[in-house]
């Protein structure tokens, strides 16, 4: 009897055991990273992070882009794979804040279905005019828009990304009123821009600061508290605007209920990664900050985007059936 009850005790120590062993095992195999979006941004930051993780972790990251809705379908993707560490997914504004307030239903919850890893980094949007364009700085173009309510059209990337809303939040701050017209992309933005379809937009700063740099068109402010140190002489628009802020960001998720040994392995790999003098150096090209927090940090800091940019939206009353 005391034999029965020594074996049937050691069995599930050695069954309780089993999972530590695995995770201490972590990883064994390559890890998949789900890109929500296509080639762009979101994925140049998976690759570069990516990339300095495998060789620290023995085994390859690999991108894996499921780009459609507005990232929901890699998201959901994501929050639908094993929770063993061996899948994660870079999530964003659009995918883990905005899409919960614009879409009446997504597959998936945004807090609920994900353990935050880090988040990655953060990049500010620009706020662009063509050259001709009568004001030279933001003070000039709120009396612009202010002069003809309703009378400029504003582009951004696609309705319901950060940068539409982010063309909302300037509306809803300043009291002025702009059309918006949705692209398919920050190209056909930028085009629009030079080819003189479009006075204004808002774009994500590395892909308006090349064409401002070389004087094909100016920017006006970044959307960033601080001015951007890849461009210190342009002024944010929160030294006209106080407290405007529209940030892009990025970062690591895994599934809900990945154990917490391995994510904050994946943690301890990513803040690593982004020390990188390599990453460091591209991330100070593309006017990006390398951010690397706590997971604890970040699933506050995705609750406090969610609601911020929630209130947003429904303000604007930004809907996608």
């Amino acid at each position: 009897m005391n034999i029965t009850k020594t074996a049937a005790a050691a069995c599930m120590l050695a069954l309780a055991a089993t999972p530590v062993l695995a995770q201490g095992n972590y990883p064994n195999q390559p890890i998949r990273v789900i890109v929500p979006f296509s080639a762009g941004t979101s994925d140049t930051v998976a690759r570069l992070v990516g990339q300095e993780m495998s060789k620290a972790m023995g085994q390859p990251l690999v991108v894996e882009n499921r780009a459609g809705a507005g990232g929901n379908i890699g998201s959901e993707a994501c929050a639908r794979s094993p929770a063993d560490g061996y899948t994660i997914c870079l999530g964003t504004i659009s995918s883990h804040a905005i899409n919960p307030a614009i879409y009446p239903k997504i597959p998936y919850d945004n807090v609920k279905d994900f353990a935050p890893i880090t988040q990655l980094a953060s990049q500010p949007n620009a706020l662009v005019v063509a050259n001709d364009f009568p004001a030279k700085d933001v003070k000039g173009l709120i009396e612009t828009l202010k002069g003809k309510p309703g009378h400029y059209n504003y582009g951004s990337s696609g309705v319901g990304t950060s940068i539409h809303l982010a063309g909302s939040l300037f509306a809803q701050m300043t009291g002025t009123q702009m059309e918006h017209v949705p692209y398919r992309g920050s190209g056909q933005v930028m085009t629009a821009i030079l080819t003189g379809e479009l006075p204004l937009a808002f774009d994500n700063f590395s892909s308006a600061w090349p064409f401002a740099r070389d004087e094909k068109m100016r920017i006006l402010g970044v959307t960033s508290l601080e001015r951007n140190p890849a461009a210190p002489n342009i002024p944010a628009v929160a030294e006209t605007v106080p407290g405007f802020e529209s940030l892009s960001w990025h970062g690591f998720f895994a599934p809900a209920g990945t154990p917490p040994a391995i994510v904050q392995r994946l943690n301890k790999e990513a803040v690593a990664a982004l020390a990188q003098p390599s990453v460091a150096a591209r991330f100070k090209e593309l006017g990006i900050t390398p951010i690397g927090n706590s997971p604890e940090d970040f699933g506050g800091f995705v609750a406090s985007e969610t609601k911020r940019w929630g209130e947003v939206a429904r303000k604007a009353k930004i809907q996608i059936e």
